[in-house]
């Protein structure tokens, strides 16, 4: 599979790529550069939003607008503007970073310690109620999120421990974690993930310069190398979600390649799952 340059960018910690069905574009985040930007592939129009605080995700509202994740918790910006929070709970050196919608209309938010620091992140349910419940504490880099296709399973990476955990879910919550996949030494860490309408789990390499797609027995089947070395996070997108966008970052490196920050997409990689837009 080759890619392609969708949108040059310079983003410091570019992440978090989805799609917007209703509106035709893609929404991703600069992370440390305090920005949401979307691009719609059919008419070439992109937006910035500059946020006030680092922002981790931005992800769709069924009313319209955005639900954000940023360093002091989750926000909500409407169709015509204008911001309010939905659950601020400041903690010092701590941010947020990436999030999912699950089936149900929640929104699923991470964190983590700037310093990394082992153990200072979580994971949190946002219900559509607005009702919080802590699902994860320990963890140190809340990253990658998805569901199955039937939404019986739910993915999720813990950044430093190198592996793609997997859970039985019902419906609200997850039970039962254990390890799908480790990825070696010297392949890179598993970053954001995204599950594909047959059940393939498609994770990016930060420090890898790849993404690899994992069969849902956990075998791997198909591996994109990438020119820049910290690919962040994937996602499908395009009218028939056969797109596959890729997110990355020139955080870190005395000499990233022109491409680092950009936004780079594979052309008909395969078929995506329809999002899920937050329910509030």
């Amino acid at each position: 599979m080759r890619y392609e340059l969708a949108v040059r960018e310079a983003a410091e910690l570019g992440e978090g790529p989805t799609w917007d069905p209703v509106a035709g574009r893609l929404i991703w985040v600069d992370i440390l550069s305090s920005r949401i930007h979307t691009y719609a592939p059919g008419t070439g129009r992109r937006t910035v939003l500059a946020t006030e605080q680092h922002v981790g995700a931005a992800k769709p509202r069924a009313r319209g607008g955005l639900v954000v994740n940023l360093r002091d918790g989750i926000g909500a910006y409407g169709p015509e503007g204008g911001f309010r929070w939905l659950l601020r709970e400041p903690v010092a050196g701590r941010r947020g970073n990436d999030a999912a919608v699950a089936p149900d209309g929640a929104l699923w938010a991470g964190t983590m310690r700037y310093d990394e620091a082992p153990g200072g992140g979580s994971l949190t349910r946002l219900a559509p109620d607005g009702t919080a419940t802590a699902v994860l504490d320990g963890v140190t880099v809340s990253n990658g999120i998805g569901w199955s296709p039937d939404g019986r399973l739910m993915y999720y990476i813990d950044t430093p421990t190198r592996t793609v955990d997997v859970f039985d879910f019902d419906g609200r919550l997850p039970h039962d974690r254990r390890p799908f996949v480790r990825i070696e030494d010297g392949a890179g860490c598993p970053d954001g993930l995204t599950v594909d309408a047959e059940g393939g789990v498609w994770v990016a390499l930060w420090d890898g310069g790849a993404v690899r797609r994992y069969a849902p027995d956990g075998r791997l089947d198909q591996v994109v190398e990438l020119p820049v070395r910290r690919p962040t996070a994937c996602a499908f997108g395009g009218p028939d979600l056969g797109d596959l966008y890729i997110t990355s970052a020139r955080a870190g490196q005395a000499a990233p390649h022109p491409l680092a920050g950009s936004l780079l997409v594979v052309p008909g990689a395969g078929r995506g799952l329809p999002g899920f837009a937050y329910r509030d």
